[in-house]
């Protein structure tokens, strides 16, 4: 099941956290860029992770911030209405809350499972 979004499609919501999605507004080519890139940070993480080689895993977790940086999900927000940023806050303690309360059951407990891992 997908991860609820909010309604200004701003974050969605993962073990009642919010999470940034990536901005909107980039190309189809920049996103797909974005998310290459940020699929072989992961996947040098975990090799990294697997090695032991903690100058690689230092590495390839900047490779995997600056993906994210540029995909819009973290680093300076890119909605320009002048919005706070609530990236990794609890979504009961944001201006979310309600919304995320009056989600059916379905809906409320899929952001309340943890991401899948890959």
């Amino acid at each position: 099941m997908r991860y609820p979004v909010t309604p200004d499609g701003r974050y969605f919501v993962v073990r009642g956290r919010l999470w940034r999605m990536s901005n909107p507004n980039l190309s189809e080519a920049e996103r797909e860029d974005g998310v290459k890139r940020l699929m072989a940070a992961r996947r040098a993480v975990g090799a990294a992770k697997r090695t032991g080689d903690d100058a690689a895993l230092r590495a390839a977790r900047g490779t995997v911030d600056e993906a994210k940086r540029d995909l819009g999900e973290r680093g300076l927000v890119w909605w320009t209405d002048g919005a706070a940023d609530f990236s990794q806050r609890m979504v009961r303690s944001t201006p979310y809350a309600d919304w995320f309360t009056a989600l059916d059951d379905a809906e409320r407990e899929a952001g309340d499972r943890p991401a899948a891992r890959s």
